[in-house]
């Protein structure tokens, strides 16, 4: 069945809020307003307004709220307007939910789903299109995901609220409209399980969210001037799937890590440092990265352009690995 990627993520929540009456979805405008992207459409007609909660414009106080559930036997799954606004609720997040299992010797647990759009969408200012999943990875106790596809939206999204475990789950803006195959009936996918995309020789390149997209297109247009390319989605960012990452290399030797993050500290460096680690002799060039700049993000739409990665840099970075002897 082909739908939208805001469609796979209905229908996933959907299904588990039929399946275990504990679950509620809780965040600004998500019951009559449906979400501010429209992800929760039809759920309060469905679950009613106990188990689909709207609320102030207080991302500590629901966040935290939230968490008292989840430790209490609930399992909330928070949707925040947009990840950036998640800084708001950072102490709830790294103090509270990542800690509190660790903290009491594994006596309580935090099932929680922190959920919302991701990094830069068209025009929306240096406050609203930041990519901070390097941010919520560097915290022991969070998982953290950010699919690419409809397909593992849904089946990611099913693992993540299943989880006993706070997961932070982003979803890029610009994915919301876009469609592909789910399926038909039910299915979950694992967390922390990495998936070739397209398969290659040449180099490898490794992408997640809307870069995969990007990834992909650049792969396409160096097929046609011979150079196949590799490319994976870690899907999962913590875990992350390195085996899958180190078997890839060790066959192409090559790798390009493309991520719209920051440069310095970014995620990619983790990712490098891994390889490095495992398959330092069988790579045959320097890994490159390919990242967004190290400025906060302009609202002019050429700069913001420019400040992203884009498919001219992740071709040009694959072609000076496969031109490096």
């Amino acid at each position: 069945m082909v739908m939208s990627y805001r469609e796979a993520l209905n229908q996933a929540m959907r299904e588990e809020m039929r399946r275990d009456s504990r679950i509620f979805l809780i965040g600004e405008e998500v019951g009559y307003y449906q979400g501010a992207f429209k992800v929760s459409k039809g759920f309060v007609e469905e679950f009613g307004p106990q188990r689909v909660v709207d609320t102030p414009i207080t991302e500590a106080g629901f966040t935290g709220l939230a968490i008292g559930a989840a430790m209490a036997g609930l399992h909330p799954i928070v949707e925040l307007m947009t990840m950036n606004f998640g800084i708001l609720a950072l102490d709830q997040i790294v103090n509270n939910a990542a800690k509190i299992r660790y903290m009491s010797g594994g006596q309580l647990s935090v099932p929680l789903v922190i959920r919302g759009p991701g990094s830069a969408a068209h025009q929306l200012g240096a406050q609203h299109s930041q990519s901070l999943e390097a941010w919520f990875c560097h915290v022991p106790g969070l998982k953290v995901i950010a699919p690419a596809t409809p397909h593992d939206a849904k089946g990611l999204l099913k693992s993540a609220i299943r989880d006993q475990n706070p997961v932070i789950f982003i979803e890029a803006q610009l994915l919301y409209g876009t469609k592909g195959d789910v399926g038909d009936g039910e299915y979950t996918i694992p967390i922390g399980v990495a998936e070739v995309k397209r398969v290659g020789h040449h180099a490898t390149i490794i992408a997640h969210s809307k870069m995969l997209l990007l990834a992909l297109e650049a792969a396409d247009q160096l097929s046609q001037e011979g150079i196949e390319v590799e490319v994976i989605d870690p899907r999962t960012l913590k875990p992350l799937d390195i085996p899958t990452i180190v078997t890839s290399v060790k066959k192409t030797g090559r790798l390009v890590i493309v991520e719209e993050g920051w440069h310095f500290c970014g995620l990619g460096a983790q990712i490098a440092e891994s390889v490095y680690a495992a398959a330092f002799d069988y790579l045959d060039a320097p890994i490159q990265r390919v990242t967004g700049v190290d400025v906060p993000m302009p609202y002019s739409r050429p700069l913001e352009d420019a400040a992203i990665p884009d498919k001219a840099r992740v071709i040009k970075a694959v072609k000076a690995l496969c031109a490096a002897q």
